[in-house]
């Protein structure tokens, strides 16, 4: 859109923080001053921007805090959680590891600091996951037992537990749902901290949150609804394949085959050798792939794959991407689903392939440009995302009997 930033990846990632604003997790100055310290294309230098705007912030926060002003250093606690997130998208990727730590750690720690001057702050919990645990926080709409729907937030490539609270969570606590926020594998802190990477049976990961959920206090077990955005969009209709407890299901923007959705940018004569193919056409590939991988920005989607799928090279990740499908077990999705897309999202553009071949009770939205709502994930205009979510979620809970 270059609204802040000529660099595409760099412009929308800035949106992508501003975007938060109406959920108090951004304050547009503070996005557009940062944006215009950011002279050119060069990962160190976004990073050192919005890192200093972060710090900056953050100590307004703490200052806020010692002269009792709550209100004041919960939003600057909040909008520093954001700002260090959006310093360390780019450190994604295998070389930035010791960088990507010390950011996420910052994003964490002012998160946390904002979340515990809520007036309902969060529960952090560790959900039992395959002899481990999966971190994340449950917000609860009210303090009390009276059961309500609550949310289950599943997330992407390169969100956190943090972020998906001021993309879906606060919309959803004013509409007084309560809200499971978790990182699972390959994403968060699981890949950042532990190096778990992810796995294609997502399944297998919701399975375990909705068996959590279930032992948390106001949680109806009626109406348990998952959403995912961005890659989330395949995993949560994914889960719902197997896991038919969920009274719904939202898949925001995500790929229907991530194999169809990869070599979709690679050139037809050089696609045909995928994932197994010409070992010369191979070669020629592989040459082409680490020249793109090299780019600052158009090669870092492929560099943050490589490091959350643990693949070892471009290839080996082509090689894992058909395990990360839809195709053939749609039928098996039972509970209602709502499919999204983004008008002009490129990452969303076989979204209408999901919904024809769903069987179950389903809706499809398309979001326009027209509306300030066609970037990825509706990320410029996540108010009318969330009318539409939630008028649709109110429809489909009353026939649950929710």
């Amino acid at each position: 859109m270059g609204i802040l930033l000529k660099d595409e990846l760099f412009d929308s990632q800035a949106l992508r923080a501003l975007g938060y604003a109406v959920y108090g997790a951004a304050d547009v100055g503070e996005c557009v001053t940062t944006a215009q310290r950011i002279t050119r294309v060069d990962k160190k230098l976004w990073i050192d921007e919005w890192t200093a705007t972060a710090t900056r912030v953050r100590s307004v926060a703490d200052a806020s805090l010692a002269a009792g002003d709550r209100v004041g250093a919960r939003g600057a606690y909040f909008r520093a959680s954001n700002y260090f997130r959006t310093a360390n998208i780019f450190a994604l990727e295998k070389g930035s590891l010791p960088l990507l730590r010390a950011g996420y750690a910052n994003e964490v720690a002012s998160f946390r600091a904002g979340a515990a001057l809520l007036d309902l702050p969060p529960e952090i919990v560790a959900i039992p996951y395959e002899g481990t645990t999966l971190p994340g926080y449950f917000f609860r709409a009210a303090d009390d037992a009276k059961p309500r729907p609550t949310l289950i937030l599943t997330n992407g490539y390169d969100g956190t537990a943090e972020e998906l609270y001021f993309a879906d969570g606060v919309a959803a606590l004013e509409r007084g749902y309560n809200v499971l926020a978790f990182d699972g594998p390959g994403q968060g802190a699981m890949i950042i901290e532990r190096g778990v990477v992810f796995r294609p049976d997502w399944e297998n990961v919701i399975t375990p949150v909705v068996n959590f959920a279930l032992t948390l206090p106001g949680v109806d077990a009626r109406a348990l609804v998952l959403l995912g955005p961005s890659f989330g969009g395949y995993l949560a209709p994914r889960a719902a394949t197997a896991e038919h407890r969920l009274a719904a299901c939202i898949s925001d923007c995500g790929p229907y085959d991530l194999f169809d959705a990869s070599i979709s940018r690679v050139p037809g004569l050089l696609a045909g050798a995928l994932p197994d193919g010409n070992p010369l056409l191979l070669g020629i590939l592989r040459r082409l792939i680490d020249g793109v991988a090299r780019q600052p920005t158009a090669g870092w989607a492929l560099r943050r794959n490589l490091l959350v799928h643990g693949a070892a090279d471009p290839i080996a990740y082509f090689d894992l991407a058909p395990q990360y499908t839809l195709k053939g077990i749609e039928h098996l999705i039972e509970c209602p689903t709502l499919v999204c897309c983004a008008q002009g999202d490129d990452l969303s553009v076989r979204a209408p392939i999901l919904f024809e071949a769903l069987t179950c009770q389903k809706r499809f939205v398309e979001f326009a440009a027209a509306d300030g709502a066609g970037s990825h994930c509706e990320g410029s205009a996540r108010t009318l995302f969330h009318s539409t979510v939630f008028a649709w979620l109110d429809e489909v809970l009353v026939r649950h009997g929710a």
